[in-house]
């Protein structure tokens, strides 16, 4: 067996073993799922006033669409139109949780995912993203357990590991988050959110050298995200970087000319970096020390398991749009 091969199969084992995000804006993810990827068993709902007459159908098509052009709360009526006739289609009641959740109605989505999971337990988006509500209403055990199960039914789900983190900071418990990040990092070394994740709680912990290498990293792969400008910035800037945070700071503004974070940083750090000699950083180092220090957790993963101790045959990693 190559290298390689047994790298996925051990990190199949540990994830298999582990098996188990307080939202804010700086570490917010867009985790939308592809909608077309919840094919309906029926594709019509047929409505009808009180007097028994017969209106137009409700179309999983036409939902849909309000969906993806981000009216949600007209959505929310049409999944529940849609989800009457269809009782039996978890992806009808799993969409109207999503777009309850998209309009604010925490409790409707909430609702809607637990209906998800009464026609399917296993339905692992329902689990995963009625857990990111419950993060966002403070039920940080409610929806750790959530993830746990989502991540018993595919170990290695990157969301579902920086999920984990998520609930495990809420919880207060940092090593537990870190630990969750470096595994999502182990199988995925592009994953950027979880970069910026880590790099934010590091930050939140005052180990403002430990986030600079994944910040920098996150950066050097998806530059225009002004989440991730803002975060080195404020990394740059605590360690006294302050022309570098200033040019981070710069380019989260082209990114997104409202993001007033960035623009409160940036006067400040304007007003401390003229007349100073602010230390050189080299953000292409630190990105490669970060890349070296994935593959030391990696490579720590394999050399702990036998490559033997366990056969895996498929493993399926999420498509994530951010």
């Amino acid at each position: 067996m190559s290298r390689t091969a047994s790298s996925l199969t051990v990190l199949a084992a540990i994830a298999l073993a582990a098996c188990g995000e307080k939202k804010a804006a700086v570490t917010a993810e867009n985790t939308t799922p592809s909608v077309t990827e919840s094919a309906a068993a029926d594709s019509s709902a047929v409505a009808s006033t009180s007097s028994g007459t017969a209106v137009a159908p409700v179309t999983y098509a036409d939902a849909e669409s309000a969906f993806r052009r981000g009216d949600y709360a007209e959505a929310v009526g049409k999944y529940e139109g849609y989800s009457r006739a269809n009782p039996d289609n978890a992806w009808g009641q799993y969409m109207l949780g999503l777009s309850a959740w998209k309009s604010g109605q925490h409790e409707r989505a909430l609702q809607a995912f637990d209906a998800a999971l009464q026609i399917d337990p296993n339905h692992r988006k329902s689990l995963l993203n009625s857990a990111r509500v419950l993060l966002e209403t403070n039920q940080p055990e409610d929806a750790l357990a959530r993830v746990q199960k989502a991540l018993s039914i595919e170990p290695l789900s990157n969301d579902g590991l920086r999920l984990l983190a998520r609930a495990h900071v809420e919880l207060g418990d940092t090593d537990d988050a870190v630990d969750a990040y470096h595994r999502a990092l182990a199988i995925d070394d592009t994953d950027v959110w979880a970069m910026n994740n880590l790099g934010y709680l590091y930050i939140q912990q005052g180990r403002t050298d430990a986030a600079l290498p994944p910040l920098a990293r996150a950066v050097e792969i998806r530059g225009n995200v002004p989440v991730f400008q803002n975060n080195l910035g404020t990394a740059l800037e605590r360690a006294g970087h302050l022309a570098a945070a200033k040019q981070a700071f710069e380019s989260a503004l082209q990114a997104d000319s409202t993001y007033d974070k960035a623009s409160v940083a940036l006067a400040r750090v304007t007003a401390r970096v003229q007349g100073t000699d602010s230390a050189a950083v080299d953000l292409a180092a630190l990105s490669k020390q970060f890349q070296d220090e994935i593959e030391q957790w990696r490579t720590a993963t394999v050399d702990s398991v036998s490559p033997d101790s366990v056969q895996v045959s498929t493993m399926v990693r999420d498509s994530v749009t951010e």
